[in-house]
C-alpha cells in the first residue's frame, strides 16, 4: 500500500516508518526541513516536503495515498489551543479529499476522557469536539468520516510511548528530577499512566492500517496503568536521586508543563484491541527502560 505518514521523521513515526518498509509498503513522509528529509529517503521512503500548516499541501499528498497515518501534532505547549485549531483545519482537510474512496485515515489520538475509577476501554468514545476542544476533537471528527465513504481509525497512544532514545514526557521527567535532586511525584503518588513500548506501538500502527475496521478506536497499550510513585522510584533509582511527593498545589512550580499530565490519571485497556487486531505487545516496559538507561540525564 502506497500510505503518506505525517510525522514520519518523529519518535512514533520513525518506528511506523520502518515497521511499514519492512512489510512491504511505500511510504512517502511529510518532512519539515531537508535534514528529515533526508532520514526518509536513507531508509527508502520519499519525502513531502511541508507542515501542518500547508493543507493543500496534505490533501494533495493524501489524494495520492492509498493510505493516510496522521501522527503529527503541534506539541507547542505555549499555544495548545492554537495547535489544537490546527490539528481540527489539518485533519478536517485530508478527510475532505478522502472521501467516498474507502482509504483508510489512521490518526494519533490520546487517552484523556472523562472516564474516572476505571481504565478507558475502547468502547469510551472520546468527549472533545470541535476545533477549539483538546486536539482540536480531531478523533471526533475523523471517526465521524465513517458514515462518508472513509476507513478512519482513532490510534490511541498511552501517555509514554517508551524506548532508549525516548525524549518525551518520561524523559522530561528525569531532567526534572536531576534538575530538583529529587524524582518527584504528586500527592500520594496514585495517579496512573498507561504506556506501550514504541515498537509495540509501530506494530499496533501497521496492524491497524491493514485490518481495522471504519470507526475502530484502537489502544497501544501494553501497561494499564502504572502509579506515578513508581514511575517516580525507578527515575530515582537510576538517577541516584531521593523520591519524594509533590504537594498538587506546587506541581506547575516544581514540574512545569509536565505537571498538569503526570497529575492526570491516565490508564486503558487493550483487550478489544488484542483481540481485534491479534496484537500481543513484546517489548520492555516503561520500568525496564528506566532501568535499562533509557531516560539517562546528561550533565
Amino acid at each position: 500500500m502506497h500510505v503518506f505518514v505525517t510525522g514520519a521523521s518523529g519518535w512514533i513515526g520513525s518506528a511506523v516508518t520502518d515497521e511499514l518498509l519492512a512489510h512491504g509498503h511505500k511510504v512517502v513522509g511529510l518532512a519539515r526541513s531537508d535534514e528529515a528529509a533526508a532520514a526518509l529517503e536513507a531508509k527508502g521512503a520519499a519525502a513531502h516536503r511541508g507542515d501542518l500548516d500547508d493543507v493543500e499541501g496534505l490533501a494533495t499528498a493524501a489524494a495520492a495515498a492509498e493510505g493516510v497515518i496522521h501522527l503529527a501534532f503541534k506539541h507547542d505547549f505555549t499555544d495548545y489551543a492554537g495547535a489544537g485549531r490546527s490539528e481540527h483545519g489539518a485533519v478536517q482537510r485530508m478527510l475532505e479529499v478522502l472521501e467516498g474512496s474507502g482509504r483508510p485515515f489512521l490518526l494519533a489520538s490520546g487517552l484523556a476522557s472523562g472516564v474516572t475509577g476505571r481504565p478507558i476501554t475502547e468502547d469510551d468514545p472520546s468527549p472533545f469536539h470541535g476545533a477549539d476542544s483538546m486536539r482540536g476533537g480531531s478523533e471526533n471528527l475523523a471517526l465521524s468520516y465513517a458514515e462518508r465513504g472513509v476507513r478512519p481509525v482513532a490510534l490511541r497512544f498511552s501517555p509514554t510511548v517508551h524506548g532508549m532514545g525516548d525524549h518525551g514526557f518520561t524523559a522530561r521527567l528525569a531532567q526534572v528530577a536531576k534538575e530538583h535532586g529529587t524524582a518527584g511525584y504528586i500527592g500520594d503518588g496514585s495517579t496512573r499512566w498507561a504506556a506501550v513500548h514504541r515498537t509495540d506501538a509501530a506494530r499496533l500502527v501497521r496492524l491497524a492500517l491493514e485490518e481495522a475496521p471504519a470507526g475502530s478506536r484502537v489502544h497501544a497499550v501494553s501497561e494499564t496503568g502504572i502509579p506515578s510513585r513508581d514511575i517516580a522510584a525507578a527515575l530515582g533509582a537510576y538517577l541516584g536521586v531521593p523520591v519524594s511527593s509533590v504537594a498538587p498545589e506546587d506541581a506547575e512550580a516544581h514540574f512545569g508543563w509536565i505537571g498538569r499530565f503526570f497529575g492526570m490519571d491516565v490508564s486503558a485497556s487493550n483487550d478489544a484491541t488484542r483481540a481485534l487486531l491479534d496484537w500481543t505487545p513484546t517489548g520492555p516496559t516503561l520500568l525496564e527502560d528506566i532501568a535499562a538507561g533509557a531516560y539517562a540525564v546528561q550533565g
